[in-house]
């Protein structure tokens, strides 16, 4: 199981966003100078955010990105499904009559790691944004 560079870098811009929300849009440029993220790889993440109406921008000489709705209503899992993240600690499908090591029964541990996944992703789904900008904050 892993959570890409992607996903990590999405929560750290969200965060780093919606701690700076106070002194109106943040540009991609103060994010990655904060975050010592790669501009380029943040436009690609943010086009994703936008898409997925988590972000909105302003355009000008003040513009920038500002979330689109509060901190307390993002869940973390909506940023990284925003960014085609998919967190999994299975190689079969949930669904599916095979097993990970493709023989037609279940590996002797896929319970163990199916309830791994439904930790982690039940964990995601319980933090907000906000409890990182709290977090921040201390």
């Amino acid at each position: 199981m892993k959570l890409t560079n992607k996903g990590r870098y999405a929560v750290m811009a969200m965060a780093d966003l919606a701690s700076n929300a106070k002194d109106g849009p943040i540009s991609l440029a103060e994010i990655s100078l904060r975050q010592n993220i790669s501009l380029a790889y943040l436009e690609q993440i943010f086009l994703k955010l936008k898409n997925n109406k988590l972000v909105r921008s302003s355009r000008g000489a003040a513009g920038g990105y500002i979330l689109e709705k509060p901190a307390s209503e993002i869940k973390i899992s909506n940023i990284i499904y925003a960014v085609d993240e998919k967190i999994k600690t299975l190689n079969c499908k949930k669904n599916s009559k095979r097993g990970c090591n493709n023989k037609p029964i279940k590996c002797i541990t896929h319970d163990l790691w199916d309830q791994l996944d439904k930790h982690i992703n039940g964990f995601f789904e319980k933090v907000k944004l906000q409890d990182l900008t709290k977090t921040a904050e201390k």
